[in-house]
This record gives structure tokens, C-alpha cells and sequence, in this order.
């Protein structure tokens, strides 16, 4: 099972000076000691517009994380429903979100051309839909034009910052996403999108809490994917674990805590029954061992110390 990061990483404990290429470097050694995989260069999605004024492209900047590990290295971007949300449906709002799937559609296969392993849409706005017919129909139609045509790369559909399950699975996945990541703090409701997702149809539970003042164990989180793994068939093959949401807010050893957090839990999915209960809660496995004292409890990792208050 794999173990990977939804959003961005605060600022790296270096010096005011240093330069892009640092940080990014910085976010790759951090998610790559907590056992993280695939990673991310750390930032925030990717805008539509990046390399238009100048800068590098989507596609260049992705080469230049790959190249600093041997891990995979995928690549967010802002999907073009959240990007052109706001206000009333509008014929200006439409056309705008349109194009720009059609131009982010450009962009995804300059990516799946590089090597681009994994690629995530976030598309927080989708939290809004509910049952509003019109905005489904936007949704769905802004999400086919972004992944028209393009292949030999997993695409990967975000939702963070609340439920969308309102929307329904018929809209969510009205493009052919190979999987469906999902806030399940934020957003508990969700859940009802896994429950709908085809079992084909690969999950990222984000089901490690974002806030700064949580003590999140192994045990939610290998709860959270095997029930995930559970639902049509899907199997753990099908199963990832990420946090639900950026952590950015985070202080810097706050942040590299919960990165830790999420490579135990993965790496606890993987071991075989017998070992995997020893580092557990007693409690999560058996109240009745625990209460005759057959299971030792594993020491309490106490309160997080410098975290920032959202």
C-alpha cells in the first residue's frame, strides 16, 4: 500500500535566501524519509496558466523534481472547475471554464508525454455542486474536455475541504478518472462517493486530519483502507492513504510528524497480521485482549508541540 501526500508542505526550515530548486528539494527528502510514494515537489496545485508569463511549463517543472529521487514523482494541478468558480453560473463563466479545461487538457499531455506517472486534478470547488443540475452538467462536461484523448499516464480526481457526495458518483467520475481521492475529514460524506466508486476505480483515502493539534495513529488510517479495499471488490491493490488535506499551515516539524504518520501506516499495511498487531492500539484490535492484558499498549506519542492554529 502506498502513502502520499494531497496538497502542499510548509516552508523547509532554510535559510530566507534560498531559492526554489532548495525548497523543492527539501519537500522531496522529507517525504522520502517518512517512506512516502509517490511525491509531490511540495507546492501547491499547478495554475492553468503556468509557463505562459515566462516561467517553466508544468511538464519542465515536474521533470526537475524527478530528477532530485528514483521514487515517482507526480504532479498536481488546479482543475478548471475550482479555477473559474465563483459567483452565479454565467455564459462568461461557462466559456471561461471551458477553455480552460481545453487548455489544461494541453498541459496533461505534455506531462503523460514526459513520463509523467500520476497526475492529479484538484477540484475543491466540487464540494459546491450539491443537486444543482446545471452545475453537475458544467462539472461533468469541464471534466471530459481535461482528459479527452489523453493516456499512458493515471489520472487521479482530488476532492478536499468538504463532502461532495451531493454531486453524486455519476458526475464525479463522468470522465474516465483511474481514481477518486477524497477528504474523509473534511469531508466524512464522501464516503458514500467510495461506496459508489466501481471497484476498477482506484481510492486515496485522505483520512489524516490536516489540523496541527491531532494525534493520529496508525489505526484510523488502516481502518479507513481496508474498508475502502473492502467495498465492490476493489481489494488493497486499489488502495492508497494520503493526507485529507494541504499542510501548508503546519509548522515544518508538525508537518514532517504527520508525512511520518502516513509512511507508518503504510508500511503497517504491508506486514503480515501478527506484526502489524503489536503496533497497534490494543484496543483497535481486541477490547477483550486488551482489558486481560494480553496485548502490551504501545507508548502514548503525547501531544504535538509547535503547531500553528488554523
Amino acid at each position: 500500500m502506498f502513502a502520499t501526500l494531497l496538497g502542499a508542505l510548509p516552508r523547509p526550515p532554510l535559510p530566507s535566501e534560498a531559492l526554489g530548486p532548495e525548497l523543492v528539494t527539501a519537500a522531496v527528502r522529507a517525504q522520502e524519509a517518512a517512506g512516502l510514494d509517490p511525491l509531490t515537489d511540495g507546492g501547491p496545485p499547478a495554475r492553468a496558466d503556468a509557463g505562459r508569463d515566462g516561467s517553466k511549463s508544468v511538464a519542465a517543472t515536474w521533470r526537475s523534481t524527478q530528477a532530485l529521487t528514483d521514487r515517482a514523482v507526480k504532479q498536481a494541478i488546479a482543475g478548471p472547475y475550482t479555477a473559474g468558480h465563483g459567483g452565479p453560473r454565467t455564459a462568461e463563466r461557462t466559456r471561461a471554464t471551458l477553455e480552460r479545461a481545453s487548455a489544461l487538457n494541453a498541459s496533461i499531455r505534455e506531462l503523460a508525454a514526459a513520463g509523467c506517472p500520476l497526475i492529479e486534478i484538484h477540484e475543491p470547488a466540487s464540494t459546491t455542486i450539491g443537486t444543482d443540475e446545471r452545475e453537475r452538467a458544467l462539472f461533468r462536461e469541464a471534466q471530459l474536455r481535461l482528459l479527452d484523448g489523453v493516456g499512458d499516464t493515471h489520472l487521479s480526481l482530488v476532492i478536499t475541504g468538504g463532502n461532495a457526495d451531493a454531486a453524486g458518483i455519476e458526475t464525479i467520475l463522468a470522465a474516465p478518472y483511474a481514481s477518486l481521492a477524497v477528504d474523509l475529514i473534511a469531508g466524512p460524506d464522501n464516503w458514500r462517493l467510495v461506496a459508489a466508486a466501481p471497484g476498477e476505480r482506484g481510492i486515496i483515502c485522505g483520512a489524516l486530519s490536516a489540523a496541527g493539534t491531532s494525534d493520529d495513529g496508525p489505526e484510523l488510517l488502516l481502518w479507513a483502507a481496508g474498508y475502502a479495499a473492502s467495498m465492490s471488490g476493489r481489494g488493497p491493490a486499489r488502495v492508497g492513504l494520503a493526507s485529507a488535506s494541504s499542510l501548508a499551515h503546519l509548522s515544518w516539524p508538525v508537518a514532517v510528524r504527520n508525512l511520518e504518520r502516513l509512511g507508518e501506516a503504510a508500511r503497517l499495511a504491508d506486514e503480515p497480521p501478527e506484526t502489524r498487531i503489536l503496533a497497534l492500539d490494543p484496543r483497535a484490535v481486541s477490547s477483550r485482549s486488551a482489558a486481560l492484558g494480553r496485548v502490551e499498549p504501545r507508548p502514548s506519542r503525547g501531544p504535538d508541540r509547535g503547531a500553528e492554529s488554523t
